[in-house]
């Protein structure tokens, strides 16, 4: 326990205060050594003493909340990827208990607003606003300070928030990323009302006490006799407290129950009941060991794994500005008929899913003209191939997965327990959140060809394991072939598959025609849909010794090197059938040549099937809606291409398709 006098010992219950209550802000505090002190009563079971100051009078009224439907604003700084999967599990948290409009300010480097400026809009909460501030614009003003802290520059950023936040703005609660609410943050906006003289002041009066003045002198002294600050911001604010008393409004600790190791954070409550705020103010987080620490842990996994989806709920009674997505969105579902039997099909394009792109640290490749990106999308039960991949394809990828709440920590895991995949740095993972019952394989790939950063895609599925030269070999072709303005052309690597899950992978094109020959390889699909590949012409293939073109055909599927900004795939498509079909379509459509290569080759892997097939496969009724989705995507065809598109019609009067 640190010795009192001390200014450290003042901890949570003021340094991080200071700030906001000289501009009519607002911040957690709660030291477990100060609530110890001032709070004892809650030991006794005083049930005020966890709420308030227990030296107020009994005549004193309760902390009235807030109106319902007052706006309510809160600061973040954030900053990387690590960082921006802490702040969705705080903003699980706030809404979880929330009942008031909430607006975020989120002071973020480049990294995490595109992160975040991504999952909020897809995210679509109702009463829910948000605005971004360049943390970039910050560090020139913090940058000379000396500071060991592991938050870097961004533990600083908290002194300079006036200077960022609008000008307008009279009261803001500012938060760490790593803290977990237990409580509706209006108690905690309510207790505005008990501040008076200096402690509620406006920008104006800021101006008035100069505070930016006050901080940076201060400062300047304190680093005369320190080397560095260890604590970031912290031990500034803790000298100007020194210096300025006056400045601090205490706060009982249940707003602040710090869970490091060197806090007695059950001096802040009796029962559970109490708590308000949990800050894991530790380097370990979770893992930090504290009394009672299961308990808490459990608690935040808790908001770790609940599914977001749960909280795009209405705050009935209060007035928002609906964004036009929003509307346009609402508009479209309730023209949808549950009695349709295709409805699921209909309800499923219509999904916005929530996306969290690069949930995982990720380096984007250097610069390349001739650069190409693996993109695919997978789920759940495909993640054990992920490490093949990764050891077949050593450049850069973008993979779209389709997951839980639950499932992203699960994958979070498995990625941090293999040394594969955590040595791979240039693999970005973008978590769509699962919603509905059908499987938008299109909309994934359309998010995972979206944040592609290279020149060139090779679309590709999660179950193929490309050569071990086709990176390179793609690259060399590419640039012989002369792609990109000269030339609009797709790059067809031929697809093959085994039925044995174990099988040596061939190293060269002549080992995998001793494969075929043998009967341990086959064309993809020969067995039981040949359309599908057949346009490849493998006869060719197996002699040739230069790219040729191929006519397109119908339900042609094959996978192909495109540029970047090819056409999107069709989110119409969900479940299975006739979604990559669809796309190459398009291509065609758009003119794209067909070109073989005649050293390339990818090679699927069994599995058990999906459930979307197995439906495809016993549901008339699925197949029938594939058949209207069909003849949907051929009217848009006609509209866009006009005449151009009538040789496609061919393409629906095949009774069944594959994905």
């Amino acid at each position: 326990m640190l010795p009192r006098g001390r200014p450290r010992a003042l901890g949570a219950a003021a340094l991080l205060l200071l700030l906001l209550l000289l501009i009519g802000f607002f911040l957690l505090g709660g030291d477990p050594e100060y609530g110890r002190l001032r709070g004892a009563s809650a030991l006794h079971g005083d049930p005020l003493a966890g709420h308030w100051d227990h030296n107020r009078s009994a005549c004193d009224p309760w902390p009235q909340l807030p109106p319902k439907c007052e706006l309510l604003h809160v600061a973040i700084v954030c900053a990387g990827h690590n960082s921006s999967r802490e702040v969705i599990t705080l903003v699980k948290s706030l809404l979880f208990y929330r009942k008031n409009p909430l607006h975020l300010h989120l002071v973020t480097d480049a990294v995490a607003r595109n992160i975040l400026e991504t999952l909020f809009r897809t995210w679509m909460v109702p009463a829910l606003g948000v605005s971004f501030y360049h943390a970039d614009q910050l560090k020139p003003q913090i940058s000379w300070i000396p500071n060991k802290h592991y938050s870097g520059l961004y533990g600083l950023m908290k002194l300079v928030l006036p200077g960022i936040l609008p000008p307008g703005l009279a009261r803001v609660i500012v938060l760490d990323t790593d803290v977990t609410f237990a409580s509706d943050i209006a108690e905690l906006w309510a207790l505005f009302a008990h501040f008076s003289g200096v402690i509620l002041l406006w920008l104006d009066r800021l101006r008035q006490v100069g505070w930016e003045q006050m901080w940076k002198l201060t400062a300047q002294r304190e680093l005369l006799t320190l080397a560095a600050t260890s604590l970031a911001d912290q031990d500034i604010f803790n000298a100007v407290i020194k210096e300025h008393p006056e400045l601090v409004q205490p706060l009982p600790c249940v707003w602040n129950v710090q869970l490091s190791d060197h806090t007695r954070a059950e001096h802040c409550y009796s029962e559970a009941a109490d708590l308000k705020v949990i800050h894991w103010n530790s380097p370990k987080k979770v893992r930090v060991k504290n009394k009672h620490a299961g308990f808490f842990r459990n608690f935040y996994l808790t908001f770790l794994g609940y599914d977001g989806n749960l909280l795009r709920r209405e705050l009935f009674g209060c007035p928002s500005q609906t964004l036009p997505e929003a509307e346009q969105l609402q508009r479209a579902l309730a023209q949808l008929d549950e009695e349709d039997a295709c409805f699921e099909f209909r309800q499923q394009q219509l999904t916005v899913h929530r996306v969290h792109i690069t949930f995982l640290p990720h380096k984007p490749p250097p610069p390349r003209p001739h650069d190409i990106t693996l993109v695919a999308q997978l789920s759940m039960d495909r993640l054990q191939m992920l490490e093949a991949l990764c050891r077949h394809w050593p450049g850069p990828m973008s993979l779209a997965l389709y997951l839980t709440d639950a499932e992203a920590q699960q994958f979070l895991h498995f990625v941090e327990a293999s040394p594969v995949l955590s040595a791979r740095q240039d693999v970005a993972y973008h978590v769509v959140y699962r919603e509905g019952p059908l499987y938008p394989v299109n909309q994934l790939r359309n998010v995972a060809l979206a944040q592609a950063l290279t020149p060139y895609v090779f679309l590709s599925d999660i179950d193929f394991l490309p050569a071990y030269s086709l990176y390179d070999y793609l690259r060399a072709s590419i640039e012989q072939l002369e792609l990109g303005s000269r030339r609009k052309a797709a790059l067809v690597v031929p697809a093959f598959e085994t039925l044995r899950y174990r099988f040596t992978f061939p190293s060269s094109k002549a080992e995998l025609l001793a494969l075929l020959d043998s009967g341990s390889l086959y064309a993809f699909r020969y067995h039981e849909w040949p359309q599908g590949h057949a346009p490849t012409d493998y006869a060719r293939w197996r002699e040739a010794q230069a790219p040729y073109r191929v006519q397109w055909a119908a339900d042609y599927e094959p996978y192909v090197v495109v540029p970047r900004d090819c056409p999107r795939y069709d989110p119409r498509f969900v479940g299975f059938g006739w979604n990559k079909v669809a796309h190459i379509v398009e291509l065609d459509a758009q003119e794209f040549e067909l070109l073989v290569l005649p050293e390339a080759f990818t090679i699927h892997l069994p599995h058990a099937p999906s459930l979307d097939i197995s439906r495809f496969r016993s549901s008339s009724t699925y197949r029938d809606c594939l058949q209207a989705l069909k003849e949907e995507f051929h009217q848009d065809l006609s509209r866009r291409y006009g005449a151009a598109a009538l040789k496609y019609l061919t393409a629906l009067q095949q009774p069944r398709s594959p994905a």
